[in-house]
């Protein structure tokens, strides 16, 4: 029997793609599909909540492509770890958000090239789907955690409901914060 709640399931640890400190408070955890436009537009709403959360905030973007809706969604994800094999995957990452309208296999080919990889090696593994297992886990972990569309966030283990803006979700991780804080005195 499969179990959804409103809480990550797979635990942030080695595997996942974070940005920030491994020692911060705060995790803000997004699942997101690369070709879809609420993605596209909370992108530089979590670049903005990064730095003005700084160093008590570490970041983790887990693929969670809603391929029956955004065709090129799967392909992009595998071309993001192709890119992150080679050491530059939040490169790829923003590359895929910024050109959001050209995700033809031509256009990752391109953006490999533009970042320096590997350009055989990376269209090798794209061509097996070499990163189709990560993926999957990636996308059963949010299915088990009550994800149903995208952008989906978690702060902490607890999953974001509320507005995608930037005052919005770091009052969010603030109120988690000081939560936390509180909850710590009483012990």
């Amino acid at each position: 029997m499969t179990t959804y709640t409103q809480h990550l399931v797979l635990p942030v640890s080695r595997r996942d793609h974070i940005r920030g400190p491994a020692t911060a408070h705060l995790t803000l955890v997004e699942y997101g599909d690369y070709e879809c436009p609420h993605c596209g537009a909370a992108h530089p709403v979590v670049e903005d909540v990064r730095e003005q959360m700084g160093k008590q905030l570490r970041f983790v973007y887990r693929h969670f492509p809603l391929a029956n809706v955004h065709p090129h969604a799967a392909q992009a994800c595998e071309a993001a770890e192709a890119a992150g094999e080679q050491g530059r995957f939040w490169e790829m990452h923003d590359a895929l958000f910024a050109n959001q309208d050209a995700l033809e296999y031509d256009d990752l080919m391109s953006y490999a090239a533009a970042l320096g990889l590997d350009v055989v090696r990376f269209r090798q593994e794209i061509d097996r789907g070499a990163y189709t297992p990560r993926i999957r886990e990636d996308f059963m972990s949010g299915v088990r955690s009550g994800v149903n569309g995208t952008p989906t966030f978690f702060i902490n283990d607890t999953r974001y409901d509320g507005p995608v803006d930037v005052e919005a979700l770091v009052l969010a991780l603030r109120t988690t914060e000081r939560d936390a804080g509180r909850e710590a005195a009483w012990r």
